[in-house]
């Protein structure tokens, strides 16, 4: 049987708060539109479920509704009675008998069944003189396995799954895509500055070294963290800013779609909920026409380096 050479997928840009009930909300609306323009994936950011004030929030938050949340999100894909239908998306999960959680990437099909779960490897620990500590591994259990890429029904696509500060990693990239990757995804909350040194190059640079396409799902703006409940009286109000502007590139580095940026003027809709879905149509004859033209696999020398990617 043939299979289709394109591809059409979206990246569902939003600004997760500390209230899962109203991210689901816009998960859910986000879904619709995706469906109504005909996408087969949907790729969602990084802690889709929320964004949390702390490491012992953070915890909480998942220890006690991230159940619900992943609930509410199968029930809205079993009523749309769909087929050849994914969401990928980040959310955090408990880990046993600890107090850290897992920041996790959901593959979900259809019928809203899991059917993998990817655990982020690389841990943003960052300690800058005069500068901010940042400090993913406190809150965060740091996974160990690389998964093989999702094969996409009725398409030559399949996905490689990572998130965010994995991004720096590109032996990673290498990895997934010589186990048959074709896109790889990074779900991510970056941070502004950051974002506005790396995100798109460190993007770029992913899809021509592993010549293939890059999705980037990007949480936006400034997260209503105590939207759970508000600060405590003579509690230190803490604030979370992400980058934005959600990308799709090809395996030649070019732009296909774009996201807003958490400087960008945005609207809401009338429950007050932002959200932008990009969409791109990935065509498969193209990625083999540059590999096929700049074999890079096989031009690579582990008997120099050492080593297999």
């Amino acid at each position: 049987m043939s299979t289709a050479k394109t591809l059409r997928v979206a990246v569902g840009q939003l600004c997760s708060s500390s209230d899962l009930a109203r991210n689901a909300r816009v998960v859910n609306k986000l879904i619709q539109q995706a469906v109504q323009k005909q996408v087969s994936v949907l790729f969602l950011p990084e802690a889709t479920d929320y964004l949390s004030r702390n490491a012992q929030h953070s915890y909480e938050l998942a220890t006690s509704t991230h159940s619900k949340f992943v609930s509410v999100i199968q029930k809205q894909l079993q009523s749309l009675n769909l087929s050849d239908f994914y969401v990928a998306i980040g959310i955090h999960e408990p880990t046993e008998g600890g107090k850290r959680v897992q920041n996790n990437q959901l593959w979900l099909d259809a019928q809203g069944k899991i059917i993998s779960r990817y655990q982020k490897i690389h841990l943003f620990d960052v300690n800058i003189k005069n500068g901010p500590i940042l400090q993913e591994s406190k809150s965060v259990e740091p996974g160990n396995k690389i998964l093989e890429p999702l094969a996409i029904a009725n398409s030559d696509f399949s996905v490689g799954l990572a998130i965010c500060y994995d991004i720096r990693f590109p032996e990673l990239a290498l990895r997934l895509r010589k186990l048959g990757a074709s896109i790889i995804t990074y779900p991510s909350a970056f941070t502004t500055k950051t974002g506005e040194a790396h995100w798109e190059l460190l993007g770029r640079a992913r899809a021509v070294d592993a010549q293939s396409y890059v999705v980037m799902a990007a949480q936006s703006g400034e997260h209503d963290i105590y939207a759970d409940r508000p600060p405590a009286e003579g509690e230190e109000v803490k604030k979370r800013i992400s980058y934005g502007e959600s990308l799709i590139i090809d395996p030649w580095g070019t732009v296909l779609g774009r996201g807003k940026k958490y400087t960008d003027e945005i609207t809401v809709d009338e429950d007050g909920d932002y959200y932008e879905l990009v969409t791109a149509d990935l065509d498969y004859e193209k990625l083999e026409g540059i590999r096929k033209n700049m074999p890079l696999l096989e031009h690579r020398r582990p008997d120099v380096f050492g080593y297999e990617i």
